[in-house]
């Protein structure tokens, strides 16, 4: 698959959607190049989840406000990928049913709060999962 590109699997379809985000792999010979960063809109028993990957914002989100997403999966830890306030944007561009924040809190470089994203929220309901949890829908 490659960006924009759509693909029907035996449990459903794969989108692949623009991300904006370093590829950078750091080996013992330098660096490698890992690729073309990417997000994806997966469709399974008519329901559909968009996972945005490592990103910034872009104005591309506002495309998937078309796909009816049912649960987006965005970053909030700023740094290397978007902030809480520009989550906030690319939720309002997405249109989501449900938001789930993702990559915060690994390291201090990317700490935020998801209970911060929360509040400022008011797209679509906000879950938030603790290390571990999965979320059924």
């Amino acid at each position: 698959m490659h960006i924009g590109g759509r693909f029907r699997f035996d449990f459903g379809t794969v989108k692949m959607t623009p991300a904006l985000h370093g590829s950078g792999i750091k080996t013992d010979k330098g660096m490698l190049y890992g690729g073309n960063p990417g997000g994806f809109v997966i469709e399974a028993n008519g329901k559909k989840v968009y996972h945005a990957g490592d990103t910034g914002l872009t104005m591309d989100m506002k495309l998937l406000e078309a796909e009816n997403i049912d649960v987006a999966m965005l970053p909030i830890g700023g740094n290397f990928t978007m902030d809480i306030d520009d989550a906030i944007i690319a939720t309002e561009f997405v249109k989501p049913k449900k938001l789930i924040p993702m990559h915060f809190d690994t390291f201090q470089v990317i700490k935020a709060d998801p209970l911060e994203f929360k509040g400022k929220n008011k797209t679509c309901e906000t879950v938030i999962l603790d290390i571990g949890e999965s979320y059924e829908f």
